[in-house]
């Protein structure tokens, strides 16, 4: 399966703790006011490439944990999640992932509910302009969460994923 891919940028450390291998999906309806990635809005942008070519460019980078970002992975859940699963079978990395849409929503939607179950975090929620807040780690505004995706499914409930210091430790509500 094919999945259209704007960029892969790897040892960055802007999205998600530690250096990562982000890789930007082509294609979002979220069309978020003063997005940083507008040219990331069309479906048919980027290239299309395998996950067997995505996973070469992943293991090239041994200490890299793994990032997918946009767009939104999220319209192209079956495919992200057919690479998650490879990531998880030939790595040991961790997966953050960034969408527009809200967690809640994405566990009444069967494909992207497959891939949350695959992301380590998930950071969630349209950007909102008017709560920009250049203050945060790995997000651009004040409502967008950064959820600890295993823990939430575990017990039914959002646990965030504390962003005070690198180590994964997490908070409910």
């Amino acid at each position: 399966m094919d999945l259209r891919i704007l960029d892969i940028v790897e040892d960055t450390w802007v999205d998600g703790p530690g250096l990562r291998t982000s890789i930007y999906a082509a294609g979002c309806r979220h069309h978020c006011p003063g997005c940083h990635n507008p040219q990331s809005w069309d479906f048919n942008g980027g290239t299309p490439m395998s996950v067997a070519q995505i996973m070469e460019r992943i293991m090239l980078n041994p200490f890299d944990d793994v990032t997918f970002s946009g767009g939104d992975p999220m319209f192209q859940a079956e495919g992200f999640t057919e690479l998650a699963k490879a990531i998880h079978q030939q790595t040991k990395k961790n997966i953050w992932c960034y969408t527009g849409f809200l967690y809640e929503q994405l566990l009444d939607m069967p494909a992207q509910r497959q891939l949350l179950e695959q992301i380590d975090v998930l950071v969630d929620g349209p950007f909102i302009q008017a709560q920009r807040n250049i203050s945060l780690r790995f997000r651009g505004s004040n409502n967008q969460r950064m959820i600890d995706v295993k823990q939430s499914l575990r017990l039914s409930k959002i646990v965030l994923w504390d962003d005070s210091d690198s180590n994964q430790s997490s908070s409910t509500i």
